[in-house]
């Protein structure tokens, strides 16, 4: 027997559980027929949801069905528990979406087809209440189904020949077999549906038990679960406590068997599941096992959430619904603050849309929801639950941030013995996006472990702005260059680099409040419709063109939700109770009272300490606070970025993927290094003198130290040196950078010690298209030559220019290459008298320092 998960959705008020209860009854599965009015619904158990007729919490239960297993679950139609639902379609095989037959198309009923869209679910629509008098009729429903849902929405009820019809018309190979007479399969029916290709219509009334037989024949003959692999996978899709207190994690398994005692690993967490449950109604079963296919609900685990995967499963994508309100919770007097935030922390954890937030400046709890029915429920549970009454001020609009323009956002974090640089391109991305992430960073430059690690830092927080101190959204975070100190870096400098990137950045963006837009449908007597234009044009809501039948008007469209969230009682008032508002979330838009909410809430971006956009560099053994606006002028790197104007949007063209800081040329060598260490004496001849004389291998005394004057230069081959020193070579097998970094720093001790203006120089003319840069590492400077220039060409050059002024060293044990720089008059040194040199200074260095600390 095959087993199916399918899920029932609606709008409130639809019909939905009823449907549920009438498919349990005619299955066997219950043997007296609840209702929802009576109280009495078998999935409706809960006491809130008995008193207020309305399902807040998703329910499951299993029954039979001809040749299928279902397990069915029964989620919300509130909007305001949209959240409980949308949490379940990740591990549905199919759907059965409920329409009123009075009502048509709401426009939640549009949010939730758009979900199944997203998802990818199969699904079969079930148009109930169709033996209500006001019902809309067959005909106009379906066609409404066609224009507003898709044009494959086909009547299952038609007879036979009239369906094979219409079924073939949804395929260009169905419909070419079905004109030649050829017959269609359920199989073809059933991979149409599969594909999303053609949605079954049933009509009927679940209330009289009319049509949900043919509904269920339907389900049982062409909707077919996925094939599922044998290693373990599963997808938790929500947390729960039973009446013992028992935490239960809800999950379906997608791979394998899950077997009790079996040891569960997720994000950090290792632990053993104690009991597998069955759930039907408020009733289970315990079993020793469950196969791939099957709900269940586990006991054991402490540390799960909702939407994570377990094994083979990958974490749930982020939810589309989200709440739109913020109220401060108000503590009663036998209830501290942190006794309430643990309370909450629960609902959250069942709840993870409930968001709970610590203010730790005002000493205050927020909490955001989706509307004023989840906040009355969520202040009855807190009763139930713990016996605390809880009130709450009146609730505020939940305001984001998005940027307009793609900027670049610097961090470093270097207070002492620690190091780490970020530079990150934050550009405007589509809506609905939320936060995205990409890398365009050479791992030569970076090491790709410390490019994952800033990518997590990225992802793991919501960034807040600088307007009103929103959660920032509707942006894309790319990775274009960092730096780490070989010795120095650890994972924390990276997070705190990284959000003083993100933050620098939005300081100097064009930033945009957005707030959330109802998508509104109103019901109103026509004599009325003038007044309500009138409203919606107040409230800064856009409507489309009126549909009449006489009698009633129906206005359509989107307003703020901070204009809309209070019309409803208006539009009783004025109407008489005639008219009806059905308002669901359509997402976010610019705000239409930007500089007037700004002004009100009075967010001080530059002294938030929370979230810093400043800066830490070292000095002197110190670390000091560089000001954001500031950090262009203290950065160690300088990733070229070109932009290019395109529909009006800056639009990034080519990010130069180096480390470096600036293009070198030929022509322009001795101008670069006038402009960088000012104007310099000429020096040739004591230059010429000092290379004929044989370097003499004595300890460096401080007379020799002082000797080294500031402006004399050291050029170094930097390849030739790692592959020349047996430390250095052993470190470059196996990584490069390493070695690279190992001489950087070693060259940077002797630097601190000889006072002159080293140069180190790397090959890098190999790279296509590569323009060559310097780039000031600590106190030397780093040389990454050109596309088709040597190391040796540019020290060739760069010897001959400047050892007409300065006293000039080149180390390299290159034969050819000391020839050649003794032909310009400047000294050699080979890789093992620089070596020894160095080994001098850090004996010269620790004596100091001994000398120092006695």
């Amino acid at each position: 027997m095959k087993k199916l998960v399918i899920g029932i959705l609606a709008h409130v008020d639809a019909g939905k559980t009823t449907l549920s209860e009438g498919m349990l009854y005619l299955s066997g599965k219950l043997k007296t027929l609840g209702r929802v009015d009576h109280g009495n619904a078998f999935l409706d158990n809960a006491e809130l949801e008995k008193l207020r007729g309305i399902t807040i919490f998703s329910k499951q239960a299993i029954f039979e069905w001809k040749n299928t297993e279902f397990t069915l679950l029964d989620t919300p139609g509130h909007v305001d528990f949209s959240s409980e639902m949308e949490r379940t379609l990740q591990v549905l095989d199919a759907v059965v979406l409920v329409i009123s037959g009075t009502d048509g198309i709401q426009c939640h009923t549009q949010t939730l087809w758009n979900l199944l869209k997203q998802h990818q679910i199969p699904t079969a629509i079930f148009i109930n209440k169709m033996d209500l008098p006001n019902a809309m009729g067959k005909d106009k429903l379906i066609n409404e189904l066609k224009t507003r849902f898709n044009d494959n929405c086909v009547d299952f009820t038609l007879d036979n020949d009239n369906r094979l019809e219409q079924i073939a018309m949804c395929s260009e190979q169905l419909l070419e077999q079905y004109i030649n007479g050829e017959s269609i399969s359920d199989e073809q029916i059933s991979a149409l549906v599969k594909n999303r290709e053609l949605f079954p219509c049933f009509f009927g009334s679940a209330l009289s038990l009319d049509g949900i037989e043919k509904l269920l024949d339907g389900l049982d003959l062409y909707f077919h679960p996925p094939i599922y692999p044998d290693t373990f996978g599963a997808k938790i899709f929500k947390i729960s406590r039973d009446n013992a207190g028992n935490r239960l994690t809800h999950m379906k398994i997608t791979g394998g068997i899950l077997s009790v005692r079996t040891l569960l690993e997720g994000d950090g967490w290792q632990e053993k599941v104690n009991q597998i449950r069955l759930y039907s109604g408020t009733k289970y079963q315990n079993c020793e096992q469950v196969k791939a296919g099957q709900i269940c609900s586990v006991t054991g685990l402490s540390s799960t959430h909702s939407g994570e995967g377990i094994g083979i499963e990958s974490q749930s994508k982020p939810p589309v619904l989200e709440p739109v309100l913020t109220y401060r919770v108000l503590l009663p007097e036998n209830c501290d603050s942190h006794t309430m935030l643990q309370y909450l922390r629960q609902f959250e954890e069942e709840d993870p849309m409930l968001r709970v937030i610590w203010n730790e400046f005002l000493g205050e709890i927020h909490i955001q929801l989706m509307g004023e029915v989840q906040l009355e429920v969520l202040t009855e549970l807190m009763q139930e639950r713990f016996g605390v009454i809880t009130s709450f001020d009146t609730g505020r609009i939940v305001y984001r941030e998005t940027i307009s323009n793609p900027v670049i956002g610097v961090g470093h974090f270097e207070p002492l013995r620690h190091y780490a640089e970020v530079h990150l391109l934050i550009e405007p991305s589509e809506s609905g996006s939320g936060i995205q992430a990409d890398v365009k960073c050479d791992p030569d430059s970076l090491d790709i472990n410390w490019q994952r690690l800033i990518l997590t830092h990225i992802l793991e927080t919501t960034p807040v702005g600088v307007l009103t101190g929103s959660s920032l959204t509707d942006v894309k975070i790319t990775l274009i260059a960092g730096k780490a100190h070989l010795k120095h870096t650890e994972g924390g400098d990276f997070r705190q680099a990284t959000y003083r990137a993100i933050r620098q950045g939005l300081m100097q963006a064009e930033s945009v409040l957005l707030e959330p837009y109802y998508s509104f449908r109103l019901e109103i007597p026509t004599e009325m419709v003038g007044r309500a234009m009138t409203d919606i044009q107040r409230m800064n809501g856009e409507f489309n063109p009126p549909e009449s039948n006489f009698e009633y008007t129906v206005l359509t469209g989107i307003a703020p939700v901070s204009t809309m969230r209070s019309y409803l009682p208006e539009v009783i008032a004025y109407t008489k109770g005639k008219g009806r508002l059905f308002c669901t979330l359509d997402g976010y838009k610019p705000c239409h009272n930007a500089e007037e909410v700004i002004n009100q809430i009075g967010y001080d971006a530059e002294h938030d300490t929370e979230h810093p956009a400043d800066s830490v560099f070292c000095s002197h053994g110190a670390g000091f606070n560089v000001k954001w606006s500031d950090v262009p002028q203290y950065q160690h790197l300088h990733p070229e970025i070109s932009f290019n104007n395109k529909d009006d949007n800056q639009i990034p063209l080519n990010v130069h993927r180096s480390r470096h800081i600036s293009s070198a040329d030929d022509k322009e060598i001795e101008e670069i290094f006038i402009r960088t260490y000012g104007q310099i004496k000429n020096r040739s001849y004591d230059a010429f003198r000092s290379a004929r004389k044989t370097p003499h291998r004595t300890e460096l005394s401080d007379e020799t130290l002082s000797r080294i004057k500031a402006d004399d230069y050291l050029l170094v081959d930097g390849y030739n040196i790692i592959f020349a020193w047996d430390e250095l070579n052993d470190i470059a097998k196996n990584d490069l950078s390493a070695a690279r970094s190992t001489l950087i720093r070693i060259l940077s001790n002797f630097q601190a010690m000889r006072k002159c203006r080293l140069i180190l120089v790397f090959d890098a003319y190999k790279v296509k298209g590569n323009i060559g840069s310097i780039e000031k590492d600590g106190n030397i400077h780093v040389v990454y030559t050109k596309e088709a220039e040597t190391a040796d060409m540019y020290i060739e050059k760069a010897s001959y220019d400047l050892s007409r002024r300065h006293r000039v060293r080149v180390a390299t044990s290159d034969a050819i290459e000391q020839m050649i720089i003794l032909g310009h008059g400047a000294e050699r040194l080979s890789a093992n008298d620089l070596k020894w040199e160095v080994e001098q200074s850090d004996n010269q260095l620790s004596a100091l320092i001994k000398k120092y600390n006695n």
